[in-house]
């Protein structure tokens, strides 16, 4: 066991400093995404939402790294890389729509000035919508109508036509109006 240790010493001293110093990046990242989301006052369900991206992310460059510090050289790993995108990157585009749902997901996070509770109107000319927001989810907006219809419209699609806010935090004003 200690032959072991002793030929793989740098290896493992490696590995241990790339995974200690990933997990920092990734609290720092997570840290920062719930500063965000709490100025922005985001629902936390959806700022655990980008903690999951957060994770993905780091996985992918912790493969990375580690691939290099057990001696995978860069031809060999650019080219696992870039035959593994280039088959996730076939199968998106067969469904493009997705990908750019949760992109808008992302984006919608960090600049989305709306939040759940804000009665908004879409200028949309062959359907225009007036509705509450409900929620908030990574392909798509939960909408609920006066007359209480629920409506899913996608994310990509939000960022593409022009909204405005009617009213702010309506379920806030439904619950004082009750008391």
């Amino acid at each position: 066991m200690y032959e072991v240790f002793f030929h793989y010493r740098t290896e493992i001293t490696y590995t241990i400093v790339t995974i200690l110093l990933l997990l920092i990046v990734q609290l720092l990242l997570k840290k920062a995404a719930h500063r965000v989301g709490k100025r922005s006052e985001i629902n936390f369900t959806r700022t655990r939402l980008m903690f999951q991206y957060i994770n993905i992310l780091i996985l992918i460059i912790a493969v990375f790294l580690l691939a290099i510090a057990w001696g995978m050289g860069l031809t060999e790993l650019s080219l696992i890389f870039s035959s593994v995108f280039a088959v996730i990157g076939v199968a998106l585009f067969a469904v493009w729509s997705i990908l750019s749902n949760i992109t808008s997901g992302v984006i919608l996070f960090f600049s989305f000035p709306y939040k759940i509770g804000d009665k908004i109107k879409i200028h949309d000319k062959d359907m225009p919508i007036e509705a509450i927001i409900e929620d908030i989810k990574a392909f798509h907006l939960h909408l609920r109508t006066l007359d209480g219809e629920l409506i899913t419209y996608p994310n990509n699609l939000i960022l593409q036509k022009a909204v405005s806010l009617v009213a702010k935090d309506v379920y806030l004003d439904e619950d004082k109006s009750n008391l």
